[in-house]
């Protein structure tokens, strides 16, 4: 059985969130995931042989959402989410494995940004939050939506695994 290490962090210090909760429901999001072998079977593990599979997901504010869009991304504004996926945008040969431990990067989300999609998609705060970090979870797979197929894909797959931990 995989075992799962996710660091979450909140830097945005004047907006308070439970990160044990958002932690235990990552977890639970992950397992789903994972349980499901079609999409693992379709992702950047494919054929790879692991233990352990990591990740990080930083809460941040739009100011440095914005600074990190702009740098990265060359985007000068701010996003809901930018994910780093390390394993699954590594060349096959740079694809490494310490002990059995893969690590797939790392999740950056706005909580200034949910909070106002969470508004405008007449969602709760949480609900909104897990669907991004659903999103990440996935581009970290290696998982796009570039086109309507994909994209069809992603939105009923984030919503699946909402629906798991709410």
């Amino acid at each position: 059985m995989t075992q799962f290490n996710i660091f979450v962090e909140n830097t945005y210090k004047n907006f308070n969130v439970d990160e044990q909760k958002i932690y235990s429901d990552t977890v639970k999001m992950t397992q789903y995931i994972f349980k499901n072998k079609n999409i693992i079977l379709n992702s950047c593990l494919k054929n790879y042989k692991y233990k352990t599979v990591s990740f990080d997901i930083v809460l941040v504010d739009n100011e440095e959402i914005h600074r990190i869009n702009k740098e990265y991304r060359k985007k000068d504004s701010p996003t809901d989410v930018i994910t780093f996926a390390i394993f699954a945008d590594s060349e096959e040969t740079e694809k490494f494995i310490f002990d059995g431990e893969i690590n797939l990067g790392e999740i950056i989300i706005s909580l200034d940004k949910i909070e106002t999609q969470a508004k405008e998609n007449n969602l709760t705060f949480i609900e909104e939050l897990y669907y991004i970090i659903a999103h990440g979870i996935l581009h970290l797979l290696g998982y796009d939506h570039q086109n309507e197929n994909d994209y069809n894909f992603m939105v009923a797959t984030q919503n699946k695994i909402k629906a798991e931990v709410l």
